[in-house]
């Protein structure tokens, strides 16, 4: 719990703006009142309220930091990439490298200017989400009510509500009538919470879902009404604390260690080590080493060990040539480092992920920040698959979500009614539960007990029945929810209001009114007296008098025990009643329980008829309920809970099979939560095919679990995948103890209680329609339709992401290193002079970064995800960017690259024309220098289009490129041109090569090099060459694929043998 710390003399009431003696909820009402001052007849006076509203502040959070787009862009100036690329660009205007550095400077103008717009984006949708108090509030000020703005109210204030307001502050009952609140977006319980003024609480730190004495701001009256003195405003009530909790900056947990220590000299040690971490933080934070996902952290070291090997391979150009100051030595060594750097990967990582947040907001995922998409594309896991090569472990994203509103509808239904002798109805209310038109209504033969869910729908016979008739009254009557439906042209056309409980049975009335075009009970009966629900008898009744007899009946519900003790007879077929005994008690006890073990919540419903009634005031019947709530004929059961969205089930199944694991945590009782476990899917049906330490700690309640150490947390099998009565904290200690695990969590929820694990977690995602504006604050993904199955897109893009950005990772680091090994062999083609003949010109290699690398790249990145996206395990983060597969890859492609571009040269320079050089070939065409140029532009017209179709290459790193092409070719054309990018891209940069070795002044003055013409043979000879050696790899790969699967089914297979055995 979050509160205010107390001193030796006196105790600070939980979540209080004042000191009180002892907490609101131990000391009794009036002396809350007394100590804060004001009158609970007459409230406070205007000046007193004015003067606590000057001295603690509107009730209200604190207002969040404005929208700094100056920060945004300086953010975007200064990280890791952009400096070494900045660096690059200096040398290269230093040198007059005009061409290369304007280059440069469009790309990184590019990529800020992108970036920029993108996070200025992010940033107004999380300052568009509004506040969470309520606007108004009933307040009484000098003897008087009034309706007044929320934010006017102070500690002292006396606050009236009833059903269907929120609460506007924290506040001690002063008095109530049968109140209950719906704390859910509190404490995550999905039922109502009963209130008694009158309790006193002396456990100061007691929960508070457990204080039923205090009201809470932001929460929902759902039944009766109160009066109660604020004692908590603003940040200083449990939701207002939880939020200024989640704007404090965190202090990094090893600063801890950073305490002074005792005597001067450790004192100046620690300030020393204090100031040489903040000087390390300050630069990691700089290079973007220390901040951002794990794929941004890969990226700026990468960038940082590529710059140095790029110094380092300007320094041999340079030593080759003896160090000679010419300047096209220093271009050529420029242009090599820059043939080094990766220098499109910045603008196409941050394109993809812009183009991966609009789709994102397109499937209503909202990304508060669009980096964290690649984040639930690598994850991380303890299952293994045979389809990670080497022996690698898997990896998983690791889902921990709430249930109320998350998994389930946030709404009660009824789910089940049996009526004895009659039979048991099923209800199925579809995605709208309060529409009594929608979903299907079955009654099967059997009862609870027997486990028998075979139905149908042949009720007709069965709704003339008496027994049904009184049941669906009681329901009805019993009942002081509202349900209407509204003239508005909308998709939830129905409108109910009340207790949750009792909206769940009036739809199940209502459903057989508007089946058969019947009255209403309402309609055709009179509530003359009512016995309210009280906590000790767990009883509610009415007396009602039937319109056109003056029939009386009393009509009631409660607790199964409670009402069969009170039950003289039970209904049986055709309105037949027969005596209670001890076999139709247990037979009523055998289907609560069979109805309680699916995880429903059981009530019993009651009647009998009543001989005369005589009274003014229907809420002060003339007699004790205890003579009157007597004798009665039991007419059924009803079980109601809180239903799981349609889609929760087949998303958890997509979650299974893409190795994401899900975790419920969930404020519910285990009974209850367990239920809904099993049928969404998060729990298998039977326990039994787990092992026994498993399954002993598969379910948990939230108490067990923090009971245990953090040592014996991390000795369990595997952690719980379902923890009921959950807090705050549990949640918090799941993530972590998932993150001792080397896991990569996600964190779904929508109420103000999900806040702290939603930040804690590696991606918070809140709920956007009834999700808690704190929760969305908290998170990095909101779901715009509150939709579990969005989930799946989220994964989904983030996947397509991590695939892409892999893609064209490869794409330029294997013609990086290609290029590099061309260049640096190179050195050593010399001329008369003892200077080295480059194989390619600065222009060649900038030209060939720009429209065979630029553009191509930037296509990979728009190409779509692979059919089996969700059905494979992520990558793990062990490796990061370049697990062992990437490698191998990069090792390959690049060398025969390398063979291609090299072999072009050799071939055409010694095999076609001798080994002629001549003198000054970097510089200017002569005759002398005709074969050097040959050579020049046949290896430069490999590179191009060696490049262009390794991206068609890449579109499947393990498919052959030409699957489809015989037994399907219009579907191998259309995978082939579906990505327009990429498609025109390779198109165009085939086209472009032929004027730039054509166009005269043009090959020979800017790229330095020359026209072919029986080159060409052996252009085509190479190319095929490498498209073979493409082929050839990738069916080693499969080969080697396959055989790790067989390996490991045949282990796993062994595995179940010996289990069963």
């Amino acid at each position: 719990m979050f509160g205010t710390s107390a001193t030796p003399e006196k105790a600070v009431s939980p979540s209080g703006n004042e000191i009180l003696s002892r907490a609101a909820h131990a000391l009794a009402a009036q002396d809350v009142v007394r100590e804060l001052g004001s009158d609970e007849k007459s409230g406070l006076t205007e000046e007193e309220a004015a003067e606590r509203l000057s001295k603690f502040g509107p009730n209200e959070f604190g207002e969040e930091k404005a929208i700094q787009p100056l920060k945004i862009l300086i953010g975007q100036l200064f990280n890791a990439m952009t400096v070494v690329l900045a660096l690059a660009l200096a040398a290269s205007f230093a040198i007059r490298a005009w061409v290369e550095g304007g280059v440069l400077a469009a790309l990184i103008l590019i990529d800020i200017v992108i970036g920029f717009f993108q996070d200025l984006q992010a940033a107004r949708i999380v300052a568009s989400l509004e506040s969470l108090h309520s606007p108004t509030a009933h307040i009484r000020r000098s003897g008087l009510y009034e309706t007044r703005e929320a934010t006017t109210i102070v500690p002292g204030d006396i606050i009236e509500f009833k059903t269907g307001d929120k609460i506007p502050a924290d506040a001690r009952l002063v008095d109530s009538v049968v109140l209950e609140t719906d704390e859910a977006l509190l404490t995550g319980e999905s039922l109502p919470v009963p209130k008694n003024h009158s309790a006193i609480l002396n456990d100061p730190n007691i929960s508070p879902g457990d204080r039923m004495n205090v009201v809470f701001s932001s929460t929902v009256v759902t039944k009766g009404r109160g009066r109660a003195v604020v004692f908590a405003t603003g940040c200083f009530t449990e939701i207002g604390l939880i939020a200024a909790a989640l704007r404090m900056n965190q202090v990094e947990s090893h600063e801890d260690e950073l305490r002074p220590g005792y005597g001067n000299k450790a004192h100046l040690f620690v300030h020393a080590k204090r100031s040489l971490f903040k000087v390390w933080r300050a630069i990691g934070k700089f290079l973007g080493l220390t901040v951002g996902t794990p794929l941004q952290r890969q990226l700026s070291k990468l960038f940082l060990y590529v710059f140095a090997f790029a110094i380092i391979c300007a320094i041999i150009v340079l030593a080759a040539n003896k160090f000679d100051g010419r300047s096209d030595v220093i271009i050529y060594a420029i242009a090599v480092a820059v043939g080094t750097l990766p220098a499109t990967l910045v603008l196409v990582l941050t394109v993809t992920m812009a183009v991966g947040t609009r789709v994102m907001m397109q499937r209503h995922v909202a990304v508060r920040n669009m980096r964290s998409l690649e984040a639930l594309g690598g994850v991380t896991s303890t299952f293994q698959s045979a389809l990670i090569m080497y022996g690698a472990d898997a990896s998983m994203t690791d889902i921990c979500s709430d249930k109320t509103g998350t998994l389930t509808q946030g709404r009660m239904v009824t789910k089940s009614a049996w009526l004895p002798g009659h039979g048991t109805y099923f209800v199925d209310s579809g995605d709208q539960p309060y529409n009594p038109d929608l979903g299907q209504l079955k009654l099967a033969a059997g009862q609870p007990s027997d486990h028998n869910d075979t139905a149908d729908f042949c009720l007709t016979e069965k709704l003339q029945s008496g027994g049904l008739c009184h049941f669906l009254n009681i329901a009805a009557l019993a009942n002081n929810a509202s349900l209407e439906q509204s003239d508005e042209d909308t998709i939830e056309s129905w409108k109910a209001k009340g207790d949750p409980t009792e909206i769940a049975i009036l739809v199940f009335a209502f459903r057989f009114g508007h089946r058969n075009n019947s009255a209403l009970p309402m309609l055709e009966w009179e509530k003359i007296a009512e016995f309210p629900f009280d906590s000790t008898v767990k009883l509610m009744s009415v007396v009602c008098k039937y319109r056109e007899s003056g029939e009386l009946q009393l009509f009631t519900k409660g607790a199964t025990e409670r009402v069969v003790e009170r039950c003289s007879t039970i209904s049986g077929d055709d309105d037949r009643t027969e005596d209670m005994n001890g076999k139709t008690k247990l037979a009523i006890k055998s289907n609560a329980k069979a109805l309680a073990q699916q995880g429903l919540r059981v009530l019993a419903l009651a009647s009998k008829p009543v001989p005369s009634w005589s009274q003014d005031d229907p809420e002060k019947p003339a007699l004790p309920r205890d003579r009157v709530e007597c004798g009665l004929i039991f007419r059924g059961l009803i079980g109601i809970y809180d239903p799981p969205r349609p889609e929760s089930k087949p998303s958890v199944v997509k979650c299974h099979r893409a190795g994401i694991q899900v975790h419920m945590l969930t404020g519910d009782h285990i009974d209850t939560a367990s239920a809904i476990a099993t049928e969404v899917g998060i729990l298998p049906h039977r326990l039994d095919v787990l092992s026994a330490d498993a399954a002993r700690t598969t379910v948990m309640a939230a108490q067990d679990f923090d009971k245990l150490s953090d040592e014996n947390v991390d000795k369990l099998a595997e952690l719980p995948l379902v923890v009921a009565r959950c807090t705050p904290k549990t949640k918090v200690r799941m993530v972590d103890a998932l993150h001792r695990r080397g896991r990569y969590v996600a964190m779904t929820g929508d109420g103000v209680n999900d806040s702290p694990s939603l930040q804690r977690s590696d991606i918070g995602i809140a709920m956007g329609l009834n999700g808690s504006d704190v929760a969305k604050s908290a998170s990095d993904i909101i779901l715009m339709d509150d939709n579990f199955a969005s989930i799946l897109n989220a994964v989904e893009e983030g996947r397509r992401i991590f695939d892409n950005v892999q893609k064209f990772m490869l794409h330029v680091l294997a013609a990086n290193v290609g290029l590099v090994i061309t260049l640096l062999v190179g050195l050593a083609f010399r001329d008369g002079d003892d200077l080295s003949v480059f194989p390619l010109s600065p222009v060649e290699i900038l030209f060939m970064m720009l429209v065979a690398g630029a553009f191509t790249e930037n296509g990979l990145g728009f190409e779509a995800a692979s059919p089996d996206i969700l059905r494979r395990p992520p990558q793990n983060l062990k490796h990061g960017m370049l697990p062992p597969e990437f490698l191998a890859d990069l090792a390959v492609y690049g060398l025969v690259m390398a063979v291609c571009l090299l072999g072009s040269f050799v071939i055409v320079l010694y095999g076609l024309y001798g080994g002629q050089l001549g003198d000054d070939c970097n510089i200017e065409y002569s005759q002398q220098c005709d074969a050097a140029f040959r050579a020049r532009s046949t290896c430069y017209v490999i590179m191009m289009w060696i490049f262009l179709f390794f991206a068609w290459e890449l579109i499947d790193t393990r498919r052959s490129f030409f699957y489809g092409v015989v037994k399907d070719n219009k579907a191998w054309r259309q995978r082939l041109t579906n990505n327009k990018p990429l498609f025109w891209s390779v198109v165009i940069g085939f086209i472009v090569v032929f004027p730039t070795i054509y166009i005269p002044g043009l090959n020979h003055d800017a790229f330095l090099h020359g026209a072919i013409d029986k080159e060409w043979g052996i252009v085509f000879a190479l190319l095929f060459f490498f498209l073979c050696s493409c082929e050839v790899w990738k069916w080693q790969k499969r080969a080697f694929l396959r055989r790790r699967h067989l390996l490991a089914k045949t282990e796993e297979e062994v595995a179940d043998r010996d289990v069963e055995q």
